[in-house]
């Protein structure tokens, strides 16, 4: 299994893409559209792309693994955001400009301020001390996941702090079309990065659980794989997308051999998403989690269905 770096890189487009005016298909929040053209990105043809190994790309919200007073432990998403006067000056200048190079950050007034636990994403460059915001204006970070703390509650949903365990859906060593959802050490997953899915996250495009029985999990990036991806291009993509029964996916990932990332959106291509039932939630799926000492939750609901095997992910259920 390849795996991302213990950071939330900016992974490039498979396609040279183009900055359209109108409401972002992706985020609320954004008011211009990325698109792609059909023009393959050099970056992708350099890294050999046709070589690389091809994964789903997961629409949840991303969690990083790394220590935490002296423990592994699980780290939720958290960028810092500039304020709204800062937020304000720099749309005026990329509205001018037409591009947002050449503006100034002042990192220790533009921006709103975080818990002191924050950290920011490895590959956050860094002038005189301070890090640097990315083209968006955000700094790229991570907060520990308390589980006092309700922002991130289904975070800790997925964890059992006593035992340093968390609840980890990947595919089955013995059988790569089978999905397990499985109890994994948290020290096993050290410096991966995650996608927690679920019942309560963007959404919820995999149907799992319901607001009765809420169903989390965490995937790690990088490990479930595409079979049989199509060929790195524009039409190719969109027909595999929309007619394809293993394109009923958020996006594509490739691994390639020098170690870099590449991937393309549905909204990339001007594709709805989700549309209708997703590739993952109708995959066959085992249950493999103990019962541990005095575990609660959803530890303990998936223990007690340990070794069932449902059909689809979706159908995974199990009274409260």
């Amino acid at each position: 299994m390849r795996r991302l770096c213990s950071v939330q890189q900016k992974i490039p487009c498979v396609f040279m893409t183009q900055v359209k005016e109108g409401q972002s298909r992706k985020r609320d929040s954004q008011q211009f559209q990325v698109v792609a053209t059909e023009n393959v990105n050099p970056v992708a043809l350099e890294a050999n792309i046709d070589c690389a190994l091809a994964t789903e790309k997961l629409d949840g919200t991303c969690c990083y693994v790394t220590v935490y007073k002296d423990q592994p432990h699980l780290w939720a998403r958290l960028d810092r955001k500039p304020n709204k006067q800062a937020e304000k000056r720099f749309k005026k200048y990329r509205h001018s400009n037409q591009s947002c190079k050449g503006f100034t950050w002042n990192v220790g007034e533009d921006f709103k301020t975080v818990p002191e636990t924050w950290i920011p994403a490895h590959r956050v460059k860094h002038h005189n001390g301070h890090p640097v915001p990315d083209e968006n204006g955000h700094i790229p970070g991570w907060v520990p996941v308390e589980k006092d703390n309700k922002q991130y509650c289904w975070h800790a949903s997925v964890v059992d702090s006593e035992a340093r365990a968390a609840l980890v859906l990947r595919p089955c060593a013995e059988d790569e079309d089978m999905l397990e959802v499985a109890s994994v050490q948290l020290a096993d997953l050290l410096e991966q990065t995650l996608e927690l899915i679920g019942t309560n996250v963007n959404g919820n495009p995999y149907g799992l659980g319901s607001k009765k029985q809420p169903v989390h999990c965490l995937v790690s990036h990088g490990s479930v794989r595409i079979k049989s991806p199509p060929p790195v291009d524009f039409q190719q993509l969109c027909s595999w997308f929309q007619e394809s029964p293993e394109g009923r996916v958020e996006g594509i990932v490739w691994h390639c051999n020098d170690g870099t990332l590449i991937k393309v959106h549905r909204h990339h291509l001007g594709l709805r998403w989700p549309d209708g039932e997703t590739s993952l939630a109708d995959r066959t799926v085992v249950i493999h989690v103990d019962e541990y000492k005095d575990s609660k939750g959803l530890f303990s609901f998936f223990s007690s269905l340990n070794g069932h095997c449902f059909s689809r992910l979706l159908d995974v259920k199990f009274t409260m």
